[in-house]
Parts: C-alpha cells; sequence; structure tokens
C-alpha cells in the first residue's frame, strides 16, 4: 500500500517546469516586462532560477548593473541573507532557516508544484538549511524535498532531518533504529550525508536510553561521515537540561520551537547562557507560535491557555491598527538573536517565503514591538506540558 501511494504521488509531479530568468543584460533594477523564459535546469553552470511570484513583491534592494551575457541570479543582488555560526559544528546557518513540515501536508493540503517553488524560493533568497523528519507526513517530506533537491547541486544547501519520533504515538529510539532511519532518510532526499540529524521530541520518551544507546550510535554514524553535526529537540526546558546533564559533551546542538517568541522568550532567558558557555548550537523553530502570532484563525489544537491566545489577538489588532502583520513582526524578532543561530520557519506557498525575506530586510518598529511586548508582559513565557509528566 505503501509503495502504491508513493507512486500515485509520484504520477502528478512533472519532469520538468518553466521558470522566469531576469536577463542580466542593461538591468539596473528588478523589471517584471524584462523577464524571459528559461528551462528550470539549463546548461550555464550553477544557474539557480527566479521564481514569478517574486514580481509581486517590492524587495528594497538594488540590482547593480552588469555586462554578464548569460542571465543572472537576482539573489546574488540582494543583501545577502545574514548567516550565524551553529556553535562550534563548523556549520554556518541562515538566520532564517526553511523548514520543510508543511511538505508533508501536516496543516493543509498542498499543491505539488507550489510546494516545489517553496524550496527553490528558499534556495534562492538565502534559506539554505533546510530542516525535516520522517515524522513529518510520515515520509512524505523527505520524499517531496528529494523530489524538489534533485539536480541542485548538493554543496549548495544545508539538509538537516530528524530521527526517533516516526508517528504521533511511534517512538524508536534504539540503537538499531538509528542505523535504519539514517538509511532511509538519505535514500528519500537523494543524498549520501546529512549535515545535521537530530533527535526528535526526546519528552515522549524515558530518557536513559538516549545516552546509553541513542547518542552513541549517532556518534558511530557521525565518525562514518554519514552525519556532520548530531544533536535534539524537545519542549519542556527540564528536559532540555536533564538530558544535557549526560550528553553536553558529546552534541553540536539543540533545536526548541515555540519558546523564543513574541510571547515566549523561556528558551533563550533560561537555556541558551547554558549552551553558549559550552559552545553548543542554538537552534529556534516555531516564530509564529503555530499561528499564534498571524492572523490566521487560531487551529483547534493550539494548546496555549487561553489567556494566552486573548493576548495575541489583542496584539495582532494592534499591529493591524498600525499597518503592521504581527507576523512580520514576530519573525523579525525571533531572528534578530544574536546567539540564536538560526529561526526555522515553513510554507509550502512560495509566496510566504519571498514574503519573510522581504520583512527580514526591513527594520523591526521598534515602537510597535515595545507596545507587543507590553500587552504579552502578564502572560510572558506561559506555556503547556509536553510529553510524559516526568520530562516537564
Amino acid at each position: 500500500m505503501r509503495c502504491s501511494i508513493w507512486h500515485s504521488l509520484q504520477k502528478f509531479i512533472p519532469p520538468a517546469r518553466e521558470e522566469l530568468l531576469i536577463p542580466a543584460d542593461s538591468i539596473d533594477h528588478f523589471i517584471p516586462q524584462k523577464i524571459e523564459k528559461k528551462p528550470l535546469f539549463s546548461d550555464i553552470e550553477r544557474l539557480r532560477p527566479i521564481h514569478t511570484h517574486f514580481a509581486e513583491f517590492s524587495f528594497p534592494f538594488k540590482i547593480s548593473q552588469t555586462n554578464l551575457s548569460q542571465p543572472f541570479i537576482l539573489n546574488q543582488y540582494f543583501v545577502p541573507m545574514e548567516t550565524r555560526p551553529l556553535g562550534q559544528s563548523g556549520l554556518e546557518l541562515p538566520i532564517l532557516s526553511f523548514g520543510a513540515s508543511s511538505l508533508g501536508a501536516e496543516f493543509r493540503s498542498i499543491d505539488l508544484n507550489e510546494a516545489f517553488s517553496a524550496v527553490h524560493t528558499a534556495l534562492d533568497l538565502g534559506m539554505n538549511f533546510i530542516d525535516t523528519s520522517p515524522f513529518y507526513g510520515r515520509g512524505m517530506s523527505e520524499v517531496m524535498l528529494g523530489r524538489a533537491l534533485k539536480g541542485i547541486d548538493r554543496s549548495s544547501y544545508l539538509l538537516g532531518t530528524k530521527l526517533g519520533r516516526y508517528s504521533e504515538t511511534h517512538f524508536d529510539f534504539s540503537a538499531k533504529r538509528v542505523d535504519e532511519s539514517l538509511h532511509v532518510s538519505m535514500h528519500r532526499m537523494g543524498t549520501d550525508y546529512l549535515d545535521l540529524v537530530l533527535l526528535h521530541d526526546v519528552e515522549f520518551v524515558k530518557l536513559d536510553q538516549l545516552w546509553e544507546e541513542t547518542i552513541p550510535a549517532l556518534i558511530e554514524a557521525k565518525n562514518a561521515g554519514k552525519v556532520r553535526a548530531i544533536g535534539f529537540s524537545c519542549y519542556p526546558l527540564a528536559c532540555f537540561n536533564k538530558v544535557l546533564d549526560h550528553v553536553e559533551d558529546d552534541i553540536d546542538c539543540v533545536l526548541s520551537y515555540n519558546q523564543y517568541t513574541l510571547q515566549n522568550t523561556s528558551f533563550a532567558d533560561d537555556l541558551v547562557p547554558r549552551l553558549k558557555s559550552k559552545g553548543l548550537g542554538v537552534i529556534n523553530a516555531g516564530p509564529f507560535s503555530a499561528r499564534l502570532l498571524t492572523n490566521a484563525e487560531l487551529p483547534a489544537w493550539l494548546k496555549e491557555p487561553e489567556e494566552v491566545k486573548a493576548a495575541a489577538r489583542a496584539a495582532a489588532k494592534l499591529c493591524h491598527d498600525n499597518g503592521v502583520d504581527i507576523a512580520q513582526l514576530a519573525l523579525q524578532y525571533s531572528c534578530g538573536h544574536d546567539d540564536i543561530a538560526s529561526t526555522v520557519a515553513g510554507s509550502a506557498n512560495p509566496k510566504n517565503v519571498a514574503k519573510w525575506a522581504q520583512w527580514l530586510a526591513e527594520p523591526i518598529d521598534q515602537s510597535l514591538l515595545a507596545q507587543v511586548l507590553e500587552i504579552f508582559a502578564p502572560v510572558k513565557n506561559l506555556g503547556h506540558p509536553e510529553g510524559l509528566p516526568e520530562n516537564n
């Protein structure tokens, strides 16, 4: 059944698409009328396309005049995406990375062409670290990435996945499954190595297995050249500290989500100082806090307390009244912490990805930020339990 599902999916994935490239002759600015069609992968070395929907956004960048005879890549002429080191791992991450959970249709049905375009747009705009997991779409996200990244120079992007969580209730952190999971993930994504592998949502299991079995197996994979950097992810800060007590000298980084946002900064307040003192890399995911910090309807599954939701609606209204999308303020804020290497945000809609790049190119409204933080002050750092009770 599983094979037939993937076979059916692939029938709807077109073998080639046409994208839009800007001709390089005599251009000072991005002018839509001067766009010409070229195939997605041309014979031009290292060519990467610029996507049609960029024309819908007013990027505040001037494109320098050039005498190149070939089409040029738009983001070479943009202010480049800022990068920060991931601790002492040797990896440099963009301050905004592309999260591929939505490619697994985790939150809504997706259009395949849009999903592939979202990946390409992220790479074009400098979001060259891609974060995924076999949990996302129960493997679909990794398969979709394998298709989207086919033909793109592997050295031009960083690829991270996770292991240990495979469904809502299926967790397996055994040493045997580490090797199997890495093999399957690499096969799905068409790569022979992974830049980063994280243990996924470790708060749902008994923790001692992680340092007794899982991390040693992952270190073996790292020593074998299959993985460049390793770490773990979870939500409860107590869980972070307990695991770090045993593995902080063996790993390269950690990932937290929804805890460095306009409403919740507990990750930066309580954990980042410890990580920084040990030279460990820091990744923050969920700048929009599961839609809490957007104008979208809040999902029924959102676990935040009602008083947090009420504060978020009030903050969103204040931003709207000032002509700003609260999601813009949220993204700018989350990406602004110097000790956090990267913030991960994901969408299968390329227009969203392009919009995020535009937002990061603009200065944050400090006055509005102060007012929003004041609204959130009574509910600052309020969260929810996650995983096993003893891990909270």
